[in-house]
């Protein structure tokens, strides 16, 4: 990640240490037998904070290094590249 603003690394810290608190709320609640539904609520919290952080790292990349693949001549190499991305989802 070659092109990445201090806000935006600042936002994806922040956005991670969402994700790691819900996911230790979680482990606890299995570990108490908490009811399934509300494991599953907090769950689905890891998921989206996660995703936010996916698309958060994904734009800067467009911004940044796809922009600068493409103007030094890497147009295919980097569509390649971020398709990928989707085929793994």
């Amino acid at each position: 990640m070659a092109y990445r603003p201090k806000d935006t690394k600042e936002r994806l810290l922040h956005r991670l240490k969402i994700a790691h608190g819900h996911l230790n709320k979680v482990i606890s609640m299995v570990e108490q037998d908490e009811y399934c539904i509300d494991v599953i609520h907090q769950s689905q919290a890891i998921q989206k904070a996660l995703k936010e952080v996916n698309n958060l790292i994904l734009e800067n990349h467009l911004k940044g290094c796809v922009v600068d693949a493409i103007k030094n001549g890497k147009k295919d190499e980097v569509i390649v590249e971020v398709m990928n991305i989707f085929k793994k989802s």
